[in-house]
């Protein structure tokens, strides 16, 4: 047998099987006589199932996305309207060489977003040039609003790299659920 097909034997042997999902009301109700572990859970979980809008069945309700800059006005991405934002030719300037990142509000109901993703490709002239993945983490059910930023970004510089980027970016999680979509562009400027 070759190597190739060893591996690949052992391979199968050893892929991730995720556990069963349980609701948080099942996690708190568990171990319920040992009181620390109750009082560590109810920290971590919250009191049980929050619902935040109850028209809306999903997990994570995107609030807002910012674009940050370093010592300058922060741009938002209008999320009133999803529809808006999916149709909207959203557009940013960013001066080369400056430093960014991305801040998400959102909240978090019924049960625990497991594995929260944000992802992003980044294409000029229709090739990638970037596809990057950032783990926001897992987050328990709240009424208050809770965030993510990305971690800084530095736009690139010089003159080969100025121009008109096409980005489209996605929230996801473990699940492949996808809480929010869109594309925009990224102008790169030399002022």
């Amino acid at each position: 047998m070759s190597d190739h097909e060893n591996t690949a034997e052992n391979a199968s042997e050893f892929q991730y099987k995720q556990p069963p999902q349980k609701t948080i009301d099942e996690l708190l109700s568990a171990d319920k006589e040992d009181e620390s572990l109750k009082v560590y859970k109810e920290k971590l979980l919250g009191q049980g199932t929050v619902i935040v809008d109850d028209k809306n069945p999903s997990r994570v309700i995107v609030r807002s996305v910012e674009l940050l800059f370093d010592g300058k006005d922060s741009q938002s991405f209008d999320l009133s309207d999803p529809k808006k934002l999916l149709n909207s030719d959203l557009s940013v300037n960013i001066k080369e060489g400056s430093n960014y990142r991305l801040s998400f509000s959102f909240h978090v109901q019924r049960e625990i977003a497991s594995g929260l993703h944000y992802k992003h490709k980044v294409k000029r002239s229709g090739i990638t040039v970037e596809n990057e993945k950032y783990m926001m983490g897992s987050y328990a059910p709240k009424l208050e609003i809770q965030q993510y930023k990305s971690p800084n970004e530095e736009a690139p510089s010089g003159m080969m790299h100025r121009g008109k980027y096409k980005v489209h970016s996605k929230i996801t999680d473990d699940d492949n659920n996808v809480y929010l979509d869109w594309q925009w562009t990224l102008h790169i400027t030399k002022e």
